[in-house]
């Protein structure tokens, strides 16, 4: 089986717990206006790698993962290649590697069981999942992605509901999902999961603009600047990941 791949990255330390090989997939089906890897959007011009190539050579840092490293798979949107992660996962685990996955879970479907059988078999291998809420009206999910939030909140509760472990990342863009009555619904969201372990506040960042102008892509966020301190604070006290903002 041949996987389609953007890079790797050995010694990540913002992609689960611990230190991470990460893994970059190609291919995503969104279309986040604050991407900061629109390269990773088509599967053309991947780079192929077998399931036996990657573990090879993420059993090279093994040694540096210590008690709560790991694996993590991110993109893109790994899930496009779900049969191929489900194998990559399984080879992993049967060396104890810790595995986690970041993603938007934008393709699952509770209606269709062929779909649900195979997120049966990947939940099985993967300890941890890095769950993208981009934006938590229906909405506003669209207007920043494409693409409605439907499936990413039922996916939650699918975790949820088995029990897996989830750290929540939102991204906090002014003007888009820096909103109290946004991020009160999010709060609220969230609390009705039972496997939330964090919830990560990522600002958003300008950094990924030098990619859209090297594709010949018109970055949509233009103007736009990061939230200031006070803002993430403020954010972060709504989502309850801090008890004052003082």
């Amino acid at each position: 089986m041949i996987g389609k791949i953007h890079s790797f990255f050995a010694g990540g330390t913002v992609d689960g717990p611990g230190i991470r090989y990460v893994i970059f997939f190609k291919g995503c089906p969104l279309r986040c206006a604050y991407c900061h890897n629109p390269d990773t959007w088509s599967m053309e011009g991947a780079n192929l790698h077998t399931v036996k190539e990657i573990v090879e050579k993420g059993l090279k840092y093994k040694g540096y993962f210590g008690s709560n490293g790991g694996v993590t798979a991110t993109g893109g949107e790994p899930l496009l290649q779900i049969d191929f992660l489900i194998e990559l996962f399984k080879e992993f685990k049967k060396h104890k590697i810790h595995t986690a996955l970041d993603t938007s879970g934008i393709t699952f479907d509770k209606n269709n069981p062929d779909i649900i059988s195979k997120f049966n078999e990947l939940i099985q291998y993967t300890d941890l999942f890095l769950l993208d809420i981009k934006h938590i009206d229906n909405d506003e999910h669209i207007k920043l992605t494409k693409k409605p939030n439907t499936n990413i909140l039922e996916f939650a509760r699918y975790l949820s509901d088995n029990n897996k472990p989830i750290w929540i990342r939102h991204v906090l863009i002014p003007g888009i999902t820096l909103n109290d009555e946004y991020l009160i619904k999010l709060k609220d969201f969230i609390d009705t999961l039972s496997t939330v372990e964090k919830i990560e506040v990522l600002p958003y960042h300008t950094m990924g603009t030098a990619k859209y102008k090297s594709l010949g892509i018109n970055y949509p966020l233009e103007g736009v600047n990061p939230p200031t301190k006070e803002e993430i604070k403020h954010a972060k006290y709504l989502l309850g990941v801090i008890k004052n903002v003082d």
